[in-house]
């Protein structure tokens, strides 16, 4: 297995950052590895999102359109008080009447916090983008300090409930505010 990469992306307090070009039928497999996640908000969340139409418009998850997704999360508090280990139910995407979020962005990391000491990192799998046949399957980690003291990892695994190709990949902040990271794209062959 080899790692290709194909672009980088800088994100000095931009609310977004987008790849909307690199993929394409080359590879099979794409990663985003995220580096250095620091919210200018405190209490802000990080998610993601997948584009047919090079990025001008994204998928949107009502009812089984768009992403499926399934989230747990670990925790641990920085005064070693406690660990958690939950599914979050709250999470899942599409929304559904007993459970599940109602915005259209998966999460990737919750309630991040500002301070020097608090910032993330993480890696999303994207399997076969550009197959025009079958739903696009993805998973990705993330591990961050919350605003809340502790440090968690949030683990979330689903499908691109679409048969068109995904050709741009949008992660962007919620909370108000901008953010700075280093977003990589590999193409694995």
């Amino acid at each position: 297995m080899a790692m290709t990469l194909i672009t980088t992306n800088t994100e000095p307090g931009h609310a977004e950052s987008v790849f909307s070009s690199g993929i394409d039928s080359t590879y099979k497999l794409y990663i985003f590895k995220l580096h250095d996640v620091n919210p200018a908000t405190d209490n802000s969340t990080l998610k993601f999102n997948f584009s047919v139409d090079g990025g001008s418009n994204y998928l949107e998850s009502d009812s089984t359109s768009g992403m499926i997704t399934t989230c747990f999360a670990t925790a641990h508090e920085e005064d070693d008080s406690a660990t958690t280990f939950a599914y979050q139910t709250s999470l899942d995407l599409p929304y559904a009447a007993h459970g599940g979020h109602k915005d259209h962005d998966a999460h990737f990391m919750a309630n991040l916090g500002n301070g020097g000491d608090e910032s993330g990192a993480g890696e999303l799998y994207l399997f076969n983008p550009s197959s025009t046949t079958y739903v696009k399957h993805f998973y990705g980690t993330s591990t961050y300090y919350q605003n809340e003291s502790r440090t968690e990892q949030l683990y979330v695994g689903g499908y691109a409930n679409t048969t068109s190709a995904i050709n741009a990949v949008r992660f962007k902040l919620y909370g108000g505010g901008n953010f700075d990271a280093v977003i990589k794209m590999y193409g694995v062959s």
